[in-house]
């Protein structure tokens, strides 16, 4: 948004717009998922949109402010639904963009394959049979 010639009021109204659209998509298509606000602490720092499926856990977003990114936070949050996943026995999913390298190395670090490419986006499966040490051992 740095690079649009807009004043606050007008690039806020324009997120606030397409956050509402995208909120809107999602609840259209996964009726059922969870849609939770990331917290440190009490302060909100992100968001997380869960779709928990009969054999596998769909992680639809997950998000970041960022100044709240590189922290922790979202490996934490990633390994409680790795954890629950293997009590399950369920694999977990997530499409990740081609260019978000640092989200695919961080799936990556937690023992996430890729499963398919779709071009602007790859789909990574995390399988409790695979887990390594992505729910016991990484930091």
């Amino acid at each position: 948004m740095a690079q649009v010639p807009w004043d606050d009021a007008r690039k806020h109204a324009f997120l606030a717009f397409q956050f509402n659209a995208q909120h809107q998509t999602y609840r259209e298509r996964f009726p059922d998922a969870a849609y939770d606000v990331v917290l440190d602490g009490d302060a909100p720092v992100g968001r997380l949109y869960v779709d928990r499926r009969d054999d596998e856990i769909r992680i639809l977003d997950i998000a970041l402010l960022p100044e709240h990114q590189g922290r922790g936070i979202g490996r934490a949050v990633l390994k409680d639904l790795l954890a629950e996943a293997e009590a399950a026995d369920k694999s977990v999913c997530i499409f990740v963009e081609t260019y978000q390298q640092r989200a695919q190395a961080l799936f990556g670090d937690l023992g996430f394959v890729q499963k398919e490419d779709h071009g602007i986006s790859v789909l990574m499966e995390w399988r409790p049979e695979t887990k390594g040490e992505a729910v016991r051992g990484l930091p």
